[in-house]
């Protein structure tokens, strides 16, 4: 879940932390029992349709089961935030996941929407202390969303899955301490 090689943490790292912090905390994907609500903007929605797909398609692939799965369709990605508000100020899910697609055209309606859509996904996940994923996808062409919206591992929607379970499963696990692991 990186946009690089080069950038991707290395699968070494977290090994190495061992014995040199007091706890090291790391999420899984294990999401057996978990409640997602998943909002979709319904402007660009083709797109949203296949990160929908990709993120359910992973849900599955983590063990969450569907009936465990809300799903709410929205105007557009504007209105994420309040969909994602909704669905944590209700209780009935651990984690959310907002879809859409915001795609640069002439004018400068782009910013507003994108900015103000995640700016506002944020102040959910900080507010109501739940994972609110941002799983919007902000591109310069059409071509572009299409790209990260088809099926397969480079589907946003499904990294956006993944993250939730993976955020859920953290703030839900207590430091423990680490037994260190030798080498050899």
């Amino acid at each position: 879940m990186t946009s690089s090689d080069v950038t991707a943490l290395p699968p070494e790292a977290l090994t190495q932390l061992v014995g040199q912090v007091g706890a090291l905390m790391v999420g899984d994907h294990e999401g057996s029992g978990m409640k997602v609500g998943i909002a979709c903007a319904k402007f660009n929605g083709g797109i949203t349709w296949h990160l929908l797909q990709g993120a359910l398609e992973e849900l599955d692939a983590c063990g969450v089961e569907r009936d465990g799965v809300r799903v709410a369709w929205v105007p557009g990605a504007f209105e994420l935030p309040l969909m994602a508000r909704s669905f944590a100020a209700s209780g009935s899910v651990d984690a959310v996941v907002c879809l859409g697609a915001v795609i640069r055209g002439e004018t400068g309606h782009y910013d507003f929407v994108a900015g103000e859509c995640a700016a506002g996904i944020q102040r959910v996940q900080v507010h109501w202390g739940l994972p609110v994923v941002f799983g919007v996808l902000t591109t310069d062409t059409v071509d572009q969303a299409l790209e990260r919206s088809a099926p397969g591992p480079g589907n946003k929607g499904r990294e956006a899955a993944a993250t939730a379970v993976e955020m859920h499963r953290l703030l839900g696990r207590r430091p423990a301490p680490l037994t260190p692991i030798v080498p050899g």
